[in-house]
């Protein structure tokens, strides 16, 4: 299909529609945008960005869940 993109996420091929918003793009792979950190094109991207970061053709993110721990009781 023409009206799709291919990008490398954690090394891995995913695809989405061209002009896909980050947060719309983490929703679509199951993520919860509140609870990742993720690395843009080499560059930590900070969340202020977020909105405005559109997926392109060739993009390379790198995508850290958030997970709680601690000590056991």
């Amino acid at each position: 299909m023409s009206d799709q993109i291919k990008l490398q996420v954690n090394g891995d091929v995913k695809i989405c529609s061209p002009h896909t918003k980050l947060p719309d793009f983490l929703e679509q792979m199951g993520l919860n945008p509140r609870l990742v950190a993720v690395e843009y094109n080499g560059e930590i991207l900070h969340r202020q960005f977020w909105e405005t970061t559109e997926m392109k053709a060739g993009d390379v993110l790198e995508i850290v869940t958030i997970v709680g721990g601690g000590l056991p009781v």
